[in-house]
């Protein structure tokens, strides 16, 4: 039997460019895609074992990206052993700084907004001396 999960599932507008972003910012693994004649995707990526889902927005369906929305509902959170360097490399990639990595409240964090209006925490947790 498996173990129970939870994956999030992001809507996002230019789903192939999308998939090559997170694979260039965080080092994402395609596991599964499936496209359509007009090239809009469903693409399931893992980053060292996190796995997460991406699509191409569907408004007949009620999935809406960050951009349509001018605004998201959530954030992602990704825990990392190095968050300095994950979010240099994410800004390489063509994300966005929206805070620089510092500590705070027990955590070594960062906050960038990705090109699809998606808002990610980079984030290592401290341990009880601050390390």
């Amino acid at each position: 039997m498996r173990a129970t999960s939870i994956a999030p599932f992001l809507s996002v507008r230019r789903g192939t460019l999308a998939v090559d972003f997170y694979v260039r910012a965080f080092g994402a693994k395609e596991v599964f895609r499936i496209e359509n004649e007009k090239g809009e995707l469903v693409a399931r990526l893992s980053v060292d074992g996190a796995e997460f889902w991406l699509s191409d927005e569907s408004p007949r369906h009620g999935n809406f990206s960050p951009e349509t929305l001018k605004g998201a509902t959530a954030r992602m959170v990704l825990t990392v052993a190095d968050p300095a360097t994950v979010f240099d490399q994410a800004l390489a990639a063509g994300a966005t700084s929206v805070h620089p990595v510092s500590k705070q409240h027990g955590f070594l964090m960062g906050r960038l907004a990705d090109p699809f209006g998606h808002h990610w925490e980079i984030v290592k947790p401290l341990g009880d001396d601050g390390q």
